[in-house]
C-alpha cells in the first residue's frame, strides 16, 4: 500500500521538525524590537553614554569654572558652590594673555609639535613601507621590534638622551625636543601605518611595476593617497602626544622664554606651595583648545585608520 501524497500546497522540501516549530521562533521582529525597547535601551546605550559624558566632559567643565572665578570663591569652598560661578571675571586670562609668556609658550608647543610630527611621520611612512610592501627576509619581525620600541617608558629614555642632548649643545633648546619626541613618535606611527597599507591591494603595486613605475612613484603616487585617513590618524596622534608631553621638556628645558604649555603653566603658576588655580586652569583650558578643534575636524579620518590597523 502506497504511502499518500502530500497535499499540494504543502512545502515538499519541509520537513515534519520544520513544520512543527513554533511561530514565533520563525519570525525574528519580535526578538529585534525586544532589543529596542526602551527600558533596555536606557541601560545598554543611554547610561553608559551619560556616564561617559560626565567622565569625558567634567574636566573641561571645572578648568571653564575655576579660570572665571574670582579668587575668593576659589579660597572659601564653605560660602561658595564649587561647582558654580556667582559674578564671573575674566581676570585670570587677561592675567595669562597679556602678562605672561603664555602666547609665546603657545607657540612654541605648536613649532615643537609640528616640526616633531612631520618628521616622525616621514620615519614612519618609509617604515612602514618597507616592513609590508618590500619582500625580504625577517620583515615581520622588523615590525614587531619596531612596536616594541614604542612599550619602553620615556622616564627611562629621558637619562641618555639628556645625555646626548647636553653633548652636542641642544641644551635649553626647542631643537632638542623635535630630535627627541620621534623616539617615542615613530614605533607607534609605523604600527599603525604598518596595519593601514595592508588594506591596500597589492595588485595595484603590481600594475605600477610592469607600467615601469618606481617604488618611489609607486608610495607617492599610490600608496599615500589610499593612505591618506591613516596618515591623518598617525599625525593627530603623534601632534597629541607632543602637545601633552612633560617628561622630556622639563628636562631639557629651563628657560621662560622657551618652555612649552604643559610645563610652564605648571612652573610658572605654582610657587612653593601657592598655587594661582585660576590662571593656571586658564592655561590648561586654552592649552587644549586646539586638540579639541583639530579632532572635531579628523575624528573621522582616526576612527577608521585605528579600525583598519586593529583589524589587521
Amino acid at each position: 500500500m502506497s504511502a499518500p501524497a502530500p497535499p499540494a500546497h504543502a512545502d515538499p522540501l519541509r520537513t515534519p521538525l520544520m513544520a512543527a516549530e513554533p511561530p514565533g521562533l520563525t519570525d525574528n521582529s519580535e526578538g529585534m524590537a525586544y532589543l529596542e525597547r526602551l527600558p533596555r535601551r536606557l541601560v545598554t546605550t543611554y547610561l553608559p553614554l551619560f556616564v561617559i559624558l560626565i567622565v569625558l566632559l567634567f574636566p573641561f567643565y571645572w578648568m571653564a569654572l575655576t579660570a572665571i572665578k574670582p579668587d575668593e570663591q576659589l579660597i572659601d569652598m564653605e560660602h561658595f558652590n564649587p561647582f558654580w560661578v556667582v559674578q564671573p571675571t575674566f581676570k585670570h586670562i587677561h592675567k595669562l594673555l597679556f602678562e605672561t609668556q603664555y602666547p609665546r609658550w603657545l607657540w612654541n608647543t605648536m613649532y615643537v609639535s609640528v616640526a616633531a610630527t612631520v618628521l616622525s611621520l616621514f620615519a614612519s611612512v618609509l617604515a612602514a613601507y618597507a616592513c609590508v610592501r618590500v619582500r625580504y627576509r625577517g620583515a615581520g619581525w622588523v615590525g614587531a621590534a619596531i612596536f616594541l620600541a614604542y612599550l619602553v617608558p620615556p622616564s627611562i629614555l629621558f637619562i641618555p638622551l639628556a645625555t646626548i642632548v647636553q653633548a652636542y649643545g641642544l641644551f635649553d633648546s626647542p631643537i632638542a625636543l623635535i630630535l627627541a619626541y620621534p623616539t617615542i613618535l615613530i614605533p607607534f606611527s609605523t604600527w599603525l601605518l604598518m596595519g593601514y597599507f595592508k588594506t591596500i591591494p597589492y595588485e595595484l603595486e603590481e600594475c605600477a611595476l610592469m607600467d615601469g613605475a618606481s617604488r618611489w612613484q609607486i608610495l607617492t603616487k599610490i600608496i599615500l593617497p589610499l593612505a591618506f585617513p591613516g596618515l591623518i590618524s598617525a599625525g593627530i596622534f603623534s601632534l597629541t602626544l607632543c602637545w601633552n608631553e612633560f617628561i622630556y621638556a622639563l628636562t631639557f628645558l629651563s628657560s621662560t622664554q622657551n618652555k612649552t604649555v604643559p610645563i610652564a603653566v605648571v612652573s610658572e603658576f605654582v610657587d612653593g606651595d601657592v598655587y594661582k588655580w585660576g590662571s593656571l586652569m586658564a592655561g590648561a583650558l586654552l592649552g587644549s583648545l586646539p586638540l579639541v578643534i583639530l579632532y572635531s575636524f579628523f575624528v573621522e579620518y582616526y576612527v577608521s585608520a585605528l579600525t583598519g590597523a586593529v583589524k589587521e
